[in-house]
This record gives C-alpha cells, sequence and structure tokens, in this order.
C-alpha cells in the first residue's frame, strides 16, 4: 500500500467517524495516526478492518459503511470522555452477565447517552465507569429508561467471552 493509498483511507475513515460519532470522538479515535493501519478485503478491495498497534480497533460494515466498535476503541473513549458520552451505564450487580456477552435489558439501565438513536453503536459500562461490553442500542432512548422489560442493548463482544477465547 503506497502512502497515498494510506492518506486517502484514513481520511475516508475520518470522515465516516465524523458522520457517525461526530469530531469529538474522531479525534480521540484517530489522535495517534502513526499507529493505526487497516486491512482491505481482498475482493473488493475495500477496508473492512482497523487496527490500532497491531491490536484490532474497529470493524467497517459492508452493509451501511459505519463502524462496530472494538474493546479497544471503546476503552479509548471511555479514557478520554466523561460519561455517559456514547454509553450505558448498568447496575453493578449484573455486570458479570454482560461481561459474558450477554444482552442489556431496559430495567437494568442506570444512565444512557441522551444522543443516541436506535442501531447506534454503544458501549456498555457499570457504574465505577469499566468497560463491560460493546453492543448495538435496540430502542429508542426514552424507552430503554422508561421500560422495564425487554432488550434495550444487543451486545455483540463483552470483555470476559473475548479472555476466555484468547483474543484481543
Amino acid at each position: 500500500m503506497t502512502n497515498i493509498d494510506r492518506l486517502l483511507g484514513i481520511r475516508k475513515l475520518k470522515g465516516i467517524s465524523d458522520y457517525q460519532f461526530g469530531p469529538l470522538i474522531t479525534d480521540i479515535l484517530f489522535k495517534d495516526l502513526e499507529k493505526i493501519t487497516f486491512k482491505r478485503s481482498k475482493n473488493t478491495g475495500k477496508i473492512k478492518y482497523i487496527y490500532f498497534e497491531k491490536k484490532f480497533f474497529l470493524s467497517l460494515r459492508p452493509t451501511n459503511g459505519f463502524f462496530s466498535l472494538g474493546l479497544l476503541a471503546a476503552q479509548k473513549i471511555i479514557n478520554e470522555t466523561k460519561s455517559p458520552k456514547l454509553r450505558a451505564v448498568v447496575l453493578n450487580d449484573i455486570s458479570s452477565f454482560i461481561k459474558e456477552g450477554r444482552n442489556v435489558f431496559c430495567k437494568h439501565v442506570v444512565e444512557i447517552d441522551e444522543a443516541l438513536r436506535p442501531k447506534d453503536e454503544i458501549i456498555v459500562v457499570n457504574q465505577n465507569d469499566d468497560l463491560l461490553a460493546v453492543g448495538k442500542l435496540e430502542l429508542p432512548v426514552p424507552y430503554v429508561k422508561t421500560f422495564t422489560r425487554g432488550v434495550g442493548i444487543k451486545v455483540r463482544k463483552g470483555i470476559e467471552k473475548l479472555k476466555n477465547k484468547n483474543l484481543d
């Protein structure tokens, strides 16, 4: 990959991130450009996976062109922003279930970012702001706050599930 291809790829990634997460999160995710690499699809040539210091960081979904957060990216966002930016805070009592990759029910959500919309990427943390999982918001925020039944967040990756598989 030439330097021009890399710069154009980074520019495209930053544009998608600006649209999906906003400029604040883009600046956090793409702060150290020299440490970011990406892998393209062999068939289409489109960017598929983004790595930070050779560890999985983000993936670009081919179905809609948006990012799926990796745990490293989620931790970076948590470290650089105040709660509840881009996250849902759940009860400490159920942290172990969420770490295993279980879905989050509405009644367990204590606090949630008001700016999120259904199908947005979301970071799940406990009341101590410790990373538990990343996933997708399933319902509008007012419903998540008021419903006492049903899944509010579909978890994609829990931190314990990945540790058991020896993945980063």
